[in-house]
């Protein structure tokens, strides 16, 4: 093979039976699906959404609407398939698991929730780091395990989602921290903290910002993540690792594959996004990474919903490299 992968890839694109680039975005994803797979005829095979679920001791200090209670009662929604990510899912014939990273609650056993818990929710962070170090490890280890019992099982496209009350404070900071942005700029309404009450929301985290200087990316996790994102961030850096296709959801698990890519930068080339949030930070993270999302249908709700929405056109892409007739196999005229 003299040309490369990627310029055989660009011309089996572009001798398909239509104008040169009319396929649009599908195109690029097709390439890219190509790519991580390595091969000309990419295949998306037994797809997972893994669902990671946390509670955070920040959440005490009121930066959501919410109590924190409803973490767990939306882990119990999931169970009983009632959720906007069971219907995807199902739709979309992708095998959703959610996985219990640290709820302040005890599930029953007979429940269909993964137990990886490391503890019932982070601290708070406006007196003590979220978790330590050694927490920290743990989640990042407990996600890389669920990753590869996937690939043993033959998946080769994942996405994840998550459900934790305040997780949107702990991405914010995330964020502000590893783009050096304003944490005005990094803090959106969450589930719904808007005018003084996102003031506020804005002000607790600029505290906690100027309560820590962690040195290390590992550090900063531990500081100022959530169990689930934790988790989420070891399960994508595993994903790489088994050249997964990963689908990227909303604003939380965007910052989580923004924490996984300050571990190795080259997770970015396996990440499709899915959609744009309409959290504030999110627009801003896709910019950093250069990322054009799938979607944008004005989602914010989280729980990998946007992702598990996108995969038909995801889908979409991987079909027609396969199955759309070229130029030659037709018999219709090329241009010039």
């Amino acid at each position: 093979m003299t040309n490369s992968l990627k310029d055989q890839l660009q011309h089996k694109i572009d001798l398909k039976t239509k104008p040169t680039g009319s396929l649009g975005q599908l195109e690029r994803i097709a390439l890219q699906i190509g790519m991580i797979q390595q091969t000309l005829s990419p295949e998306l095979k037994n797809p997972a959404m893994l669902v990671f679920a946390g509670d955070h001791g920040l959440a005490d200090a009121g930066v959501s609407p919410y109590p924190k209670e409803v973490t767990w009662q939306m882990v119990m929604n999931f169970c009983a398939g009632g959720a906007a990510i069971n219907v995807f899912c199902k739709q979309n014939g992708i095998n959703l698991k959610v996985v219990d990273a640290g709820v302040d609650f005890y599930f029953p056993k007979d429940m269909p929730v993964i137990n990886a818990k490391v503890d019932m929710g982070t601290k708070n962070m406006l007196e003590e780091p979220a978790m330590t170090v050694e927490q920290c490890q743990e989640a990042m280890m407990r996600g890389a395990e669920l990753v590869k019992s996937e690939a043993a099982a033959g998946c080769n496209v994942i996405g994840f989602g998550e459900m934790g009350i305040g997780n949107t404070s702990a991405s914010s900071l995330l964020m502000h921290r590893f783009l050096g942005l304003p944490i005005e700029q990094c803090t959106g309404k969450g589930a719904g903290m808007v005018g003084d009450k996102l003031d506020y929301k804005t002000s607790v985290l600029k505290t906690v910002s100027e309560k820590y200087n962690p040195t290390s990316v590992e550090e900063t996790l531990a500081t100022f993540g959530g169990f689930e994102i934790a988790m989420m961030t070891g399960a994508i850096l595993e994903a790489r690792r088994q050249q997964m296709v990963i689908l990227v959801d909303g604003f939380i698990t965007t910052a989580a594959t923004l924490t996984a890519i300050q571990f190795d930068a080259s997770v970015r080339d396996n990440c499709i996004f899915c959609h744009a949030s309409e959290e504030q930070g999110h627009q801003l993270i896709l910019e950093h990474l250069q990322a054009e999302p799938v979607l944008s249908l004005g989602m914010r709700l989280g729980e990998g919903s946007g992702a598990a929405v996108a995969y038909p056109v995801i889908q979409a892409a991987a079909t027609f490299l396969n199955e759309m007739a070229s130029f030659e196999d037709a018999g219709v005229s090329n241009k010039g």
